[in-house]
């Protein structure tokens, strides 16, 4: 009765094997072009200057507005950004994500 019990399995997990083993495998194929590789490349390139076909807009030129502020005052404002002692604090860096008082200062 051991015996049979223990023989089972074994002879299932044999049967299991060999048909596992049986299966054909058919290794990738090897790619046949039909068309040159001119022919890829001179289409390839009037995809390149057909434009985006696939745009949800109109192609329009992008234009830029004048802005009021002259340069000066941008730049200027720029760098004492760049000096400001706590550009780079993360609220999310203190307690109940709220900035101390002591680290906040007035930007100008």
């Amino acid at each position: 009765m051991k015996t049979s019990k223990i023989m089972a399995p074994a002879v299932l997990s044999m049967l299991a094997a060999a048909s596992a083993h049986a299966e054909g495998y058919e290794p990738v194929q090897p790619l046949k072009a039909v068309t040159s590789r001119s022919e890829v490349a001179s289409e390839a390139a009037a995809a390149a200057h057909g434009g985006n076909v696939y745009g949800d807009v109109v192609a329009a030129p992008l234009t830029s507005r004048p802005s009021l502020r002259d340069r000066a005052s941008i730049r200027a404002e720029a760098v004492a950004t760049a000096h400001a002692p706590n550009q780079n604090l993360d609220r999310r860096a203190f307690a109940n994500s709220e900035v101390p008082p002591q680290f906040r200062t007035a930007r100008p």
